[in-house]
């Protein structure tokens, strides 16, 4: 299904967008949990080097 989704956002003149997950690792379980969104594909540097 999300190949689906990602064929989709790429259709017609739309701005380029990439799926982006980040790990972030729980300081006190050691878990690791994941975020995923959906992001245009210029602002990506901009989104890692920031720490939300």
């Amino acid at each position: 299904m999300a190949k689906k989704v990602v064929a989709t956002l790429a259709k017609g003149d739309a701005v380029r967008l990439t799926k982006l997950i980040q790990a972030k690792k729980s300081p006190k379980t050691g878990a690791y949990t994941f975020r995923s969104r959906i992001v245009p594909s210029e602002v990506i540097k901009e989104v890692l080097s920031s720490k939300v």
